[in-house]
């Protein structure tokens, strides 16, 4: 018999005064500048460093055994060895590339920045806060498309999909804090409110 955890949408409330996904910083008080910024990574379980010294054994190890094996004479067995730590190697190579993909939304004064790393490529759009829309691509789990100034670019990637919804809901309500601050109102309308 299997059971089904269905996970109900979030939905900011018109008092959501909070980010899960995001940091403040800044105040007039203290005279440094007010934004907002997220940063989404890809969750992984070892450092590059501990992913290191994880392959330095294995490969320790496997030479060992297989050195321990040519002295008795089976000589295959080291070159099965090399090939198994060659391949592994690779692997991990492969994994390293994309180890320190991620997402940074920067959103400030003047702009708000939207920059994905993935491998070498870095692809970075910026909008004019007042005219950026917030919405899920093709439903609650898909990823969120930011769109203004005839640019787009898709985030997400590294929030679990049940929780896109809230990092849209944040991202929305931290654009309508942005207009709030100083009595912006969105251009083309004679109101500070954001109706993506």
């Amino acid at each position: 018999m299997s059971t089904t955890t269905t996970f109900k949408a979030w939905r900011a409330s018109p008092t959501y005064r909070g980010y899960r996904f995001g940091r403040e910083t800044g105040a007039a008080e203290t005279g440094t500048p007010w934004s907002v910024e997220w940063v989404l990574r890809r969750n992984e379980s070892l450092a590059p460093r501990q992913m290191l010294w994880f392959f330095a054994s294995l490969c320790v190890l496997s030479l060992g055994i297989a050195a321990a094996f040519w002295r008795e004479g089976a000589t295959l067995v080291m070159p099965f060895a090399g090939l198994e730590i060659l391949a592994i190697g690779i692997a991990m190579l492969f994994h390293a590339r994309h180890a320190g993909d991620s997402e940074s939304i920067a959103l400030r004064d003047d702009a708000l920045t939207v920059e994905h790393a993935s491998g070498r490529h870095v692809e970075r759009v910026s909008f004019q806060p007042a005219w950026v829309r917030v919405e899920p691509r093709h439903g609650d789990r898909s990823l969120i498309e930011l769109s203004g100034q005839g640019r787009r670019i898709a985030v997400g990637r590294f929030v679990r999909p049940e929780l896109r919804l809230q990092l849209a809901d944040e991202l929305r309500w931290a654009l309508r804090r942005w207009q709030q601050r100083a009595g912006r109102a969105r251009p083309g309308t004679g109101s500070t409110n954001q109706d993506s």
